[in-house]
């Protein structure tokens, strides 16, 4: 049984979705990916650092040939978006004509994937895919064309499962909202 409460920096937390439930979702977003692209070599864009842990989980369960790369953007202080989009680290691989799928673990306002879907396609890819473990549709700042969503959830502050609060709880199996 999980935790029911975790204090990260002086803020409390509270069990919002279970790791079970977390495993199960991403199973079934496996599937959906096999069936789009089983015979396209899709390259995964996986976005650091909150993403690795979904990324390493949903890649171990595709059992056709893929490609993972990483990038790192950041537009986060604390609690709260920056609003400034800022690309730290990119691609070593070319993804000129390729299919490509940008894991996400939280598509919040939307800034972030909006810059990185402009940036990459400036390197003239195939197709761009999106595929998000959270999304927060009311905090939407931008229409995006997400393709797989693991769970659609409200405008709270989540930790755990690879996000954090200031680089602490992305360690915690679960997800928790803060309260």
């Amino acid at each position: 049984m999980a935790e029911q409460n975790v204090v990260l920096n002086n803020l409390t937390f509270e069990l919002h979705i279970q790791n079970s439930e977390i495993e199960l979702r991403i199973t079934q977003l496996a599937k959906l990916l096999a069936k789009g692209h089983s015979n396209a070599n899709p390259l995964f864009i996986s976005v650091l650092n909150g993403s690795f842990i979904f990324a390493a989980d949903l890649l171990r369960q595709l059992d056709f040939a893929c490609e993972i790369e990483f990038v790192k953007v950041s537009s986060y202080a604390g609690t709260q978006s920056t609003r400034e989009v800022k690309q730290v680290l990119g691609l070593s691989k070319s993804i000129e004509n390729r299919t490509v799928i940008i894991l996400e673990d939280i598509i919040d306002s939307g800034l972030t994937m909006d810059f990185l879907l402009c940036d990459l396609a400036r390197f003239k890819p195939k197709q761009i895919e999106i595929c998000t473990l959270l999304l927060k549709p009311e905090a939407l700042k931008v229409k995006l064309p997400v393709n797989y969503i693991g769970f659609e959830v409200a405008n709270d502050f989540l930790v755990g499962y690879g996000l954090d609060y200031d680089g602490h709880g992305r360690n915690l199996p679960h997800i928790y909202k803060a309260v």
